[in-house]
């Protein structure tokens, strides 16, 4: 059973920061092909936030371009997303995404439980 375990959300206020993480786990060995974050606000699509590909390649939203860093850990197989410069519009529930393939098994994508980042002015 694959498991994506976030923390790290939290209350902040505006200009602070937070770091997410999300752990990836499962029963049997696995490929991951791309992991990313997501957020939600209210009233609002669900919408990419950074996503980093197997190859390593990293992606960010343009509104969160130099205030957000991803980065990942392969031997945990665990991604992290750095927020710095935090604003009240990034206030949203954040979620893990992964797309990968537990052995002896179909490909598929993957979400965790959420975790809510509060920015305050």
């Amino acid at each position: 059973q694959v498991q994506l375990v976030e923390s790290g959300g939290g209350l902040v206020q505006a200009g602070g920061s937070l770091r997410l993480s999300c752990a990836a786990s499962s029963g049997s060995f696995f490929t991951i092909y791309a992991m990313g974050w997501y957020r939600q606000a209210p009233s609002k699509q669900r919408e990419l936030v950074a996503g980093v590909t197997g190859g390593g390649n990293i992606e960010y939203a343009d509104a969160v371009k130099g205030r957000f860093t991803m980065s990942r850990d392969n031997a945990k197989n665990t991604v992290y997303l750095e927020m710095n410069s935090l604003k009240p519009e990034d206030t949203a529930v954040y979620y893990c995404n992964a797309d990968l393939q537990p052995s002896g098994r179909g490909r598929s994508v993957y979400w965790g439980q959420g975790t809510q980042v509060s920015v305050s002015a």
